[in-house]
């Protein structure tokens, strides 16, 4: 999953001595998310992304990571069509506050407020949303926008105690999924992580309550129940006929 981090190609620090000038307007859709097949999903967005993507979990040294797969190719995100638009109801948080983004000094104990200045929809025109009132006073906007990264912060801090708790568990187990194209040729991806059924079922009472009690145990089955969109990817491949290009094998 490592690609999703390109999404940001020039984030830098917000501020009155900078963008004083500056304003924002949505510009060209979904676009920065081409080349990418999932990005990173906190535990609350679990409900609503079941329905729509199939949810795994990457492993990273000792971070675990839940994820959303947006295709099977490394560089194909198929829930993006040619007009830059998102081909599903729910769009991940993670999207949602490009080109948005927090930079955490060395200790974490700072959060900075970023902006990626490729955005397009960055501007000195005042086509927008400006960042900073004459006297050079943060807006309403970007107080906004500060409150939607906060949350989504705590959101993923709170999703970082859930994963350390089913990696304690020893829950995971490496996956693959294999999709076999209309012409017979073979596309697998790999380097992600699932719960085990198996393993689910031979965890002890405490366990299970206390997973029940913080509504992590719903999460698990929401993960699991999600595993069958992997079939809705394969037929969005089909369907935009990229199944046709060469096999590529690809990891989350």
């Amino acid at each position: 999953m490592s690609k999703q981090l390109l999404i940001y190609k020039s984030a830098v620090p917000i501020s009155a001595a900078r963008h004083k000038t500056y304003a924002v307007e949505p510009s060209g859709g979904y676009a920065f998310t081409a080349g990418i097949n999932a990005v990173p999903l906190a535990a609350v967005e679990f409900l609503a992304a079941a329905a729509e993507y199939a949810i795994v979990f990457t492993i990273n040294g000792d971070e675990v990571t839940p994820a959303v797969v947006l295709g099977i190719r490394g560089d194909e995100n198929l829930y993006l069509d040619a007009n830059s638009n998102w081909k599903a109801k729910y769009v991940p948080a993670f999207l949602r506050r490009y080109p948005f983004v927090f930079a955490a000094s060395q200790d974490n104990k700072t959060l900075t407020l970023c902006i990626d200045e490729s955005y397009p929809g960055l501007n000195q025109e005042g086509r927008g949303q400006k960042f900073f009132t004459d006297d050079g006073k943060a807006t309403p906007y970007v107080e906004n926008v500060l409150k939607f990264l906060q949350e989504y912060q705590a959101q993923y801090e709170r999703t970082r105690v859930f994963c350390k708790r089913i990696k304690e568990l020893g829950l995971l187990e490496p996956m693959q999924a294999q999709v076999t194209t209309p012409q017979g040729s073979k596309i697998t991806l790999s380097g992600f992580n699932a719960v085990s059924r198996n393993k689910l079922r031979t965890l002890s009472t405490e366990a299970l309550s206390t997973m029940a009690k913080n509504d992590e145990l719903e999460l698990l089955y929401l993960h699991l129940f999600s595993m069958r969109n992997f079939e809705e990817v394969k037929d969005r491949m089909i369907a935009t006929g990229s199944a046709d290009k060469a096999p590529v094998p690809a990891g989350v």
